[in-house]
């Protein structure tokens, strides 16, 4: 089965986008797939905007969730110059800078745009080994072939609860640690940043802090807007830089929240709106 997704990856993207059609018409139209969650965590993000447009953000976002998918699939397969000119790094020099430094550096970003090429075209850019944390898929057959296809240019995909031990046995060497930091804390242990998100109180996790303070390591925010159909430009900014103190921990993830919210109003579509970042409820003591 592994051999046969691995072919499929060759398909050329045009002769895949008609079937992101067709996922489209069967999640959104005919499934409607976790469409009133969608509907309804859209009306309480923008009160502020009439009912036919987030009617419009509810149809984009899913025709975007599709093309992502598909784009996925083909960028499994896709190589390094195809990615180069499909993903624009506006200024890749701030990673530059610190490979230069030999400085580790902490790279947050979201289910924004397209997270599976920016792993992918991250990889080609930068000149440093990138960790990424990443859940574990169930069927295991499945879990190898994303691991592989998503590390084939020197990525290396970490399970979550592997983390902690990778991060302490590569501790003196120079990485780039990348996590997708908008997921939402599952368990009651799970350190918790309570914030405002989009009008409402919002759970993040909070160990970005504790991995930059750990490594000395600078913390960028990453972007990714859609450019066009199949194309994308990335832009890095600094969250934080050492030397850090107590409360840097707590800091680093708000400005984070606040970055993300920040892109997500700009284009409310290129979020994945069909995750549930609002399945557990602020406790009154928090």
């Amino acid at each position: 089965m592994r051999s046969i997704l691995k072919a499929l990856t060759r398909i050329p993207l045009s002769l895949l986008y008609p079937s992101a059609s067709l996922a489209y018409f069967v999640a959104f139209r005919l499934l409607g797939w976790r469409r009133q969650r969608a509907e309804a965590d859209i009306a309480q993000s923008f009160p502020d905007r009439d009912a036919a447009e987030r009617a419009r953000i509810v149809r984009n976002a899913y025709r975007n969730l599709a093309d992502t998918l598909v784009e996925a699939f083909w960028g499994f397969g896709a190589s390094a110059d195809a990615l180069r000119k499909r993903v624009a790094f506006e200024n890749p020099e701030i990673v530059d800078e610190c490979v230069a430094a030999n400085q580790s550096v902490v790279l947050l970003t979201a289910h924004y745009g397209n997270w599976e090429w920016l792993s992918l075209a991250a990889g080609v850019r930068f000149g440093i080994p990138i960790d990424v944390v990443y859940q574990r898929q169930r069927v295991a057959w499945i879990d190898a072939f994303l691991r592989d296809a998503r590390s084939r240019f020197g990525s290396r995909f970490i399970p979550r609860e592997e983390f902690i031990f990778n991060l302490m046995s590569r501790a003196g060497q120079p990485r780039a640690y990348a996590l997708i930091a908008d997921q939402t804390p599952k368990h009651k242990h799970d350190p918790k940043h309570w914030t405002r998100f989009l009008g409402r109180d919002t759970a993040f996790f909070k160990g970005a802090g504790k991995i930059a303070q750990f490594l000395d390591a600078k913390v960028l925010y990453v972007t990714m807007r859609r450019v066009r159909r199949g194309y994308y430009s990335v832009r890095l900014s600094v969250l934080a830089e050492p030397p850090y103190d107590a409360d840097s921990n707590e800091a680093i993830v708000e400005r984070y929240a606040q970055s993300l919210e920040r892109d997500i109003r700009m284009s409310p579509a290129d979020w994945l709106w069909i995750q549930n970042k609002w399945k557990i409820r602020k406790p009154v003591s928090a």
